[in-house]
């Protein structure tokens, strides 16, 4: 029995680095051999991630910090049967909030993953600005991927705090835009603040953008926030914390297998820049394996 070991050392102020010891304390106890990952860098971690899983000795995968890291992983791992269990670390943990793991202890979640078999659960494939990418959580483009390009641009500020920042500095700026949609065949052309298509319920930390998205029915969920005052937006936007946001008249919500969509936006997907709009999106079956409870 052999696992992979990955962690971000900078996650939750170098915390994560003692929870991955702690981990690994627990596999050799087991007497579980373990591959250690924890680059520099997040494409040094990706480098030497993928030739730990190219050796084809790896049975499970330990993520040890947030929703980027985990976003790491999948790419080598989704569309594979080597499961993956995640010790929440980092500033969003929307993967391990899924998964209802989040919160949960080494020992615990070693517990889980020693006792309970991992489950298929669903993944995103997408292809934007010339790759094919997987994700779990959220895709999304419009007001909270340029959000996240202006916080990405701080340097000095950490956390959530970078993101309420910038949302203060983009919302007065911000102009919906056009959006040419297909999603499974039909074609939807509209003006729009925010797109969002959902594999899992929640990102940005808890935000239950698709409060209903199952990330075991072989479709994403889709979100369409047509233009709204920025007052008005203001006022809705708490609303999203328990996902009650949903009833309001300008949002549109709908289900669907594969998207198109076509603007002159960015896409963001779990946290991470994935590029220029044109995209293509399809929900892949029982494409990643995984630990829930």
């Amino acid at each position: 029995m052999r696992w992979a070991i990955i962690v971000n050392p900078h996650s939750g102020k170098h915390r994560a680095l003692a929870l991955g010891h702690e981990v690994r304390e627990l596999a050799a106890a087991q007497n579980i051999e373990i591959t250690w990952i924890s680059g520099a860098s997040a494409d040094e971690s990706a480098r030497a991630f993928k030739d730990a899983i190219a050796t084809n000795s790896i049975n499970a995968v330990v993520v040890v910090g947030g929703d980027g890291l985990v976003n790491l992983a999948i790419q080598e791992l989704a569309g594979t049967t080597i499961p993956m269990a995640v010790v929440a670390a980092g500033t969003g943990n929307d993967f391990a909030r899924s998964s209802k793991t989040f919160g949960l202890t080494p020992i615990q979640l070693f517990e889980l993953i020693t006792t309970q078999s991992p489950v298929a659960i669903d993944a995103g494939r997408v292809s934007v600005a010339g790759k094919d990418r997987w994700f779990v959580q959220i895709l999304s483009t419009g007001f909270d991927s340029m959000v996240n390009e202006r916080a990405n641009r701080f340097h000095r500020l950490k956390g959530k705090m970078k993101y309420n920042v910038a949302t203060a500095l983009e919302l007065p700026k911000f102009q919906p835009k056009s959006y040419s949609i297909v999603a499974d065949g039909r074609e939807i052309i509209t003006k729009a603040m925010l797109v969002a298509i959902a594999n899992g319920a929640t990102y940005g930390g808890g935000m239950q953008i698709c409060p209903n998205a199952d990330r075991n029915d072989g479709l994403f969920d889709v979100l369409v926030l047509h233009p709204v005052p920025k007052l008005e937006f203001i006022r809705v936007f708490p609303k999203v914390f328990k996902g009650t946001h949903v009833t309001h008249p300008k949002v549109e919500l709908f289900r669907a297998r594969t998207i198109s969509i076509q603007a002159d936006a960015v896409a963001y997907a779990d946290g991470e820049r994935y590029g220029d709009l044109p995209l293509k999106a399809e929900s892949i079956p029982q494409a990643l394996y995984t630990w829930v409870r």
